[in-house]
Parts: structure tokens; C-alpha cells; sequence
């Protein structure tokens, strides 16, 4: 049996030199690339057994570069030629983060949905932000794993604001569950951002990263910081199995662990916990941030999951705002909905967000990956989502007093 490298290396080749200013190809002497998978949910799973169809013979080779750049962008195609037929060239039917169109694009010309606090589902905790399991978050569609750490008695947790109001468990879990799911989707590239809440040394996290099952899969850029015209093709990405990118918020070192990147060298933010409903698309994080340098050389992140105040005992606490869900999540255009919000970023910096941060992303039953699917210029028609980790109605509609007991209980624990 051909090693998985090889499977790779003939499905995505194939498919470099292809693709037309509209993502479509000549049906009638295109050969073309079937792969019989077993799928759960809409992952690019791997093909138990890919056939080569079609009376042409290839001599494609692997290229690398920008087929299309995303909707609101141009760019002339940099591939390299490698037959004198003028017949068309074989297309690539494999998907790469679930469209063929993404092979040849740039790890940084993509919009992808973000979850908010993946890990925070757990069942029965209304300070969750999510409904779902990481597992299923990425059989739908997700693509980047963000979640708030905590350094406690020695080791790193997945918690909200304290480990007293929610813990999800160790950090170390958590890696391993993505892990699970990249090593049974090689035709997938997922990116996680941690974020340092207690600002403790990398090497914290390195360690934990290194124990992981994801320890073979991770992205090493061979400049620091990488721009955005330098990330590598998702097809590269992929063909050389590192095809996991780990960023982190605060207190990176790539000097020293060149595998967890340093975020705000290569991507800027929106304001994060917005509790306005009109999304300002202006860059927050980092602070003081060249808006050339914004506007042409980092990726950014739409921070686009609103919250409310809740004060209790002089504090204020932000929770999601579980009653806006609809329109906050919406593909409409209408204030407040990710699809308006999207416009505008678009408008304003003359390019889609790279990513889209949401809470209880399946509220809209997929609206937010239609919202992304309009940035890349591609259609969504995959059915979303998928089976929950408990009520959907029970987390982002529960009763408010039943929050506010959740809420006094833990701040009663940690005073």
C-alpha cells in the first residue's frame, strides 16, 4: 500500500495548476480526482481509496501559489506551467478545509469561523460560550480552536475568568481532542490561539504542547514574523503534514519554541468583548498598531460574539448576550449580524477578515460559515450542525435567574 504521503502528494498536484477565475473546469476533458471517503460531519476526512480517472496523461507537479485571492481581492496567479497541451488540465476534487478552491489559496487568504472558548461546553454550565464538543466544532466547520488557559497548582486548565465558574478541564485534553480529529482529517489545517490569562512562561505551554497528540503536526514558520504573503499554500501545508499553526496572545518566545507563534506579530484584533452591537471594525490588539502594516501585512481576527454586563456585588461580569444570538449570528444584512459585520470590515480594509469569532457558532444552523463561505467567494451548501453535547435550549436560552445563581455561587466560592 502507497504511504499517505503519497496519496496526498497525487491528489493535491493535480489540482495546483488548475483552477479558473471562477473555480469551475471544462467538463468534458477535465480528469479529475473521486476520492471514496467515510465522513463525519464536514471535515475533509481521508479518502480510503483515490482513483486517478479520465484518457489524459499529467505531467502536473506540485507548485504551490495564489489561485484566487479572496472575493474583495485581485491577484494575478503565480503557477508554473507544466505541459504544452492546450486541452484542459486536471482540476482538483479533493477539498483542503472543505472546498477545492482553498488548496491553492494562502494559509492567510482565507476566512475561517473561529469558536469562542471552544472548550467551554460543558453541559449544564450556563457560563459556556459554545453548546457543542470541540470534536463536532470542527466536523462542522470550524477552523480555529480559541480558548481563555489558566495556570493552576502546577498546571494549565481551560477555565472562564476561574476555574470556580467553569473548568473544562486540563489544557492538555483539550489538545489532544484536536489532535484526535487533525490525525483522521489529513486533508484539514487548524490553527489554535491561546490565550494566556495568567501571562506565565512559554515554556508552560510548550511542555504541554510537546506531551500532545498533535506534537508531529505542528507549524514551524522559517521566518518570525511571517507576512502575510509569505504563509505557504494550504496544499503545502498539507503535503508536508504540518498542519496545525499555534498562536499565543501573550508571552510567546519563537526564539526559543518556534512552534507557538507569537499573535499579535501576525494578526491584529477587533475589540474583544464587544458589548456593542455596531462591531467597530477598527484594530484594538495591538495597541498603537501602523495601519499600513494592518491593512497590508498582518491577518486579523473580527472579534464578533457580543456580551452584557451583569453586575453582582459590585463587580460587573460579561456573559454572552444569549438573546441577540439570532441577529448576532445572522448572514442577513441587518445591525448587528456577522454578515454586516463582515461588509463592513471588508469595505474598511479592503479585504475580509482572516477570521470570524463567534459564540454557540451553530445558532443559525450554519449562517456563520454562509458568512464566510461569501468572504472566500465560494457557496455554502453543507448542512450544519452537528449533534449537541447537551441543550442547545437549555445553555442559550436558560432562564436569566438561573444564571445569576450560577454566577453568585461562584463568586461566593472565590471570595
Amino acid at each position: 500500500m502507497l504511504p499517505l504521503s503519497l496519496w496526498l502528494a497525487a491528489a493535491l498536484a493535480l489540482g495546483t495548476n488548475a483552477q479558473s477565475s471562477d473555480n469551475t473546469a471544462s467538463a468534458s476533458d477535465v480528469s479529475s480526482i473521486s476520492a471514496s471517503s467515510s465522513r463525519s460531519g464536514s471535515g475533509s476526512s481521508s479518502p480510503s481509496v483515490v482513483t486517478l480517472t479520465g484518457s489524459q496523461t499529467s505531467s502536473a507537479v506540485f507548485t504551490g501559489g495564489i489561485s484566487h485571492l479572496n472575493s474583495t481581492s485581485t491577484s494575478s496567479s503565480s503557477r508554473a506551467g507544466t505541459g504544452t497541451s492546450s486541452s484542459a488540465q486536471p482540476t482538483n476534487t479533493t477539498p483542503c478545509n472543505n472546498y477545492p478552491e482553498f488548496c491553492n489559496r494562502k494559509y492567510g487568504n482565507i476566512t475561517e469561523v473561529v469558536a469562542h472558548n471552544a472548550a467551554f461546553n460543558v453541559p449544564g454550565n450556563l457560563a459556556s460560550n459554545q453548546d457543542r464538543s470541540i470534536t463536532v466544532q470542527l466536523n462542522d466547520g470550524i477552523r480555529m480552536i480559541q480558548g481563555e488557559t489558566h495556570y493552576v497548582n502546577g498546571s494549565i486548565y481551560s477555565c472562564h475568568t476561574n476555574c470556580d465558574l467553569l473548568d473544562a478541564g486540563t489544557f492538555l485534553s483539550e489538545l489532544n481532542e484536536v489532535g484526535d480529529w487533525v490525525r483522521d482529517h489529513p486533508y484539514d489545517v487548524v490553527t489554535i490561539l491561546i490565550v494566556n490569562s495568567d501571562f506565565i512562561e512559554p515554556g508552560n505551554y510548550s511542555e504541554v504542547v510537546q506531551q500532545s497528540n498533535l506534537a508531529d503536526y505542528l507549524y514551524e514558520p522559517p521566518y518570525i514574523p511571517m507576512r502575510l504573503d509569505q504563509w505557504p499554500t494550504l496544499s503545502e501545508m498539507i503535503l508536508s503534514q504540518k498542519r496545525v499553526v499555534v498562536f499565543m496572545d501573550y508571552n510567546a518566545d519563537q526564539t526559543k519554541y518556534p512552534y507557538i507563534l507569537d499573535e499579535f506579530t501576525h494578526m491584529w484584533e477587533t475589540p474583544f468583548s464587544p458589548t456593542d452591537r455596531a462591531f467597530p471594525c477598527t484594530s484594538q490588539r495591538p495597541p498603537n498598531l501602523d495601519q499600513n502594516a494592518a491593512r497590508n501585512d498582518l491577518m486579523y481576527l473580527a472579534n464578533h460574539n457580543l456580551n452584557t454586563n451583569v453586575a453582582l456585588f459590585g463587580q460587573s461580569i460579561l456573559i454572552p448576550n444569549s438573546a441577540e444570538l439570532n441577529v448576532t449570528n445572522a448572514a442577513a444584512i441587518e445591525y448587528g449580524s456577522l454578515g454586516a459585520a463582515n461588509d463592513n470590515c471588508t469595505a474598511m480594509w479592503d479585504r475580509p477578515p482572516t477570521w470570524l469569532l463567534v459564540d454557540y457558532y451553530d445558532v443559525g444552523s450554519g449562517s456563520v460559515f454562509e458568512v464566510a463561505a461569501k468572504a472566500n467567494g465560494v457557496d455554502y451548501n453543507r448542512a450544519c450542525c452537528g449533534a449537541t453535547s447537551t441543550s442547545a435550549a437549555a445553555n442559550v436560552k436558560g432562564s436569566a435567574v438561573a444564571m445569576l445563581v450560577a454566577l453568585v455561587a461562584a463568586l461566593c466560592i472565590s471570595v
